[in-house]
């Protein structure tokens, strides 16, 4: 049995999950997800809680007991209280400002390079360093976070560039010191 998978995911109050066919829709304060369930694991219902069971005992369908358990445990908390990634822009006149819903960031390129956000992501900028990103759906919000950190990823020598606020830039000693 997987350790994972085996157990159940408890429903808050404010949470209703439905099981249409093959997809189960989650809905809670934050919004609403819903996420494709393939044939070989099943999903229960009962009362307030959510267990996720498997049709055999092969490799590929113990993984997928696993990983749909970890799904539908990201929907409830993603409806329930969110997420949220941080990043910081660290270099001199680099800059990170609002432009209605999309993020102009301005980081060593001769223009600067403006990021279109999704609907479903809330992307505010802390004065010009900061960028914090979040929503109900956790690989979204990921997602979005690594899209905006790939425009100028942090280099070695200085940290300059777009990097994750509890990210450690391993640094390299120039060449004037080897």
């Amino acid at each position: 049995m997987s350790r994972i998978g085996k157990l159940p995911i408890s429903i808050p109050d404010k949470v209703k999950v439905n099981l249409t066919g093959c997809t189960l829709s989650v809905q809670g304060p934050k919004g609403a997800l819903s996420q494709e369930i393939n044939p070989l694991v099943s999903v229960e219902i009962s009362g307030n809680t959510v267990v996720i069971k498997r049709s055999s005992d092969e490799k590929t369908v113990r993984a997928l007991h696993g990983l749909y358990r970890a799904l539908v445990q990201n929907m409830v908390v993603g409806v329930t209280q969110g997420y949220e990634k941080a990043l910081e822009v660290i270099g001199v006149g680099y800059k990170a400002i609002m432009k209605g819903r999309d993020v102009e960031v301005s980081v060593g390129f001769s223009s600067p390079r403006l990021f279109k956000c999704p609907e479903n992501v809330k992307v505010a900028c802390e004065g010009t360093n900061k960028i914090r990103i979040s929503g109900c759906d956790k690989k979204l919000v990921g997602q979005v976070a690594a899209n905006i950190r790939k425009i100028r990823p942090p280099e070695p020598y200085k940290g300059k560039g777009i990097k994750y606020a509890d990210e450690y830039i391993k640094r390299k000693v120039g060449k004037a010191t080897a």
